[in-house]
Order: C-alpha cells, then sequence, then structure tokens
C-alpha cells in the first residue's frame, strides 16, 4: 500500500506527500526512482534515493514529533497533522543539468550537522547528503522549511559537429 500521492503540473518538477510513517522513506526512494527513470536519468538514482531517505528521516524523527523507543526506535505518528495535512513532502526538479531533491516539513527549525560519532548508529545523516550531493541548505517557510540538496546529471556526450558546408566558416556557441 502506497503512503504517498504524486501531483505533476509541470513534467519536470514532481511532488509526493508522504504519509507519517515509517513507509514514507520506501515511497520516497519510489518516488525518486520513477521520477529519475523518466526523466533518462537513472545514474543518479543512488545518490538521490541516499539523499531522499536521509531527509525524510531527518523530517520524520525532528520534525513531526516522532518519539525515541527504548530499543532507539521510533514511534512515527500515523494520524495527519491537526490541520488535515499529511506534514511532509518530497519534490524533485530538473533542470538540466542539475536536479534538486527538496523536502518540505513543517517544523520551522533548521538542521544542523553535528559531529560525527563513529559508533552511534545515527547522526551522521547531513554529513551523507553533504558527501553525495554538490550542494545542499533550507530554507523557511511559512509554516515549516524546506530542506534541498543539488546534484548534477552527467551530460551527454557531445556530438562531433557536422561539417560545414555552406559559407566556409564555423559558428561556435558558447556554453
Amino acid at each position: 500500500m502506497s503512503t504517498g500521492t504524486a501531483l505533476a503540473v509541470d513534467p519536470l518538477v514532481v511532488t509526493c506527500t508522504l504519509a507519517p510513517r515509517y513507509e514514507a522513506v520506501r515511497t520516497a526512494r519510489d518516488f525518486a526512482r520513477t521520477a529519475l527513470q523518466r526523466w533518462g536519468l537513472g545514474e543518479l538514482f543512488d545518490d538521490v534515493a541516499l539523499v531522499a531517505s536521509e531527509l525524510v528521516t531527518n523530517a520524520l524523527r525532528h520534525a513531526i514529533g516522532a518519539c525515541p523507543t527504548a530499543a532507539d526506535d521510533y514511534d512515527f505518528p500515523t494520524s495527519p497533522a491537526a490541520e488535515g495535512r499529511l506534514p511532509i513532502r518530497i519534490s524533485l526538479v530538473h533542470r538540466a543539468p542539475q536536479v534538486v531533491c527538496a523536502v518540505s516539513d513543517p517544523s520551522s527549525t533548521g538542521p544542523v550537522a553535528r559531529e560525527a560519532d563513529f559508533v552511534a548508529e545515527s547522526g551522521r545523516g547531513l554529513h551523507l547528503v553533504d558527501s553525495f550531493s554538490r550542494s545542499w541548505g533550507w530554507h523557511p517557510l511559512g509554516g515549516g522549511k524546506v530542506v534541498w540538496a543539488l546534484f548534477e546529471a552527467e551530460r551527454a556526450p557531445l556530438q562531433a559537429p557536422a561539417p560545414v558546408t555552406e559559407f566556409g566558416g564555423r559558428h561556435r556557441r558558447s556554453a
């Protein structure tokens, strides 16, 4: 059973609303896979999926009040926010040659990368986001925030220019 609903008006800007439960992380990865494959950018999936997983997990843990249990698992809320909307959304935007993965949530508190504790089972998520994306950041929104990560899509190999037979010259476009 899916935990999200996808919206698309511009085929290069897609959004999925995620239910606040464990399955949301898998749904975010599946959503990313589908969007990237449709755009012909399947080679970005591993990096985008890892970052999406981290950002959605952070939103679940820190933004909607998931409470840790004795086993350091999290008890996620299973109902929508008080105002009736599901609080977490993932969006992917493709503007060649870049892809942005953005996760919005209802918390206005920005993410803070903490010192990595290599013994702890958590606390390295933003370090992974930083390592696997070109850049990342966050912005406040009315009633929450959005955390984003930017990826560079591989450019297609340049084709050899066609021989110029008319006018005897070449025109080169600047990149």
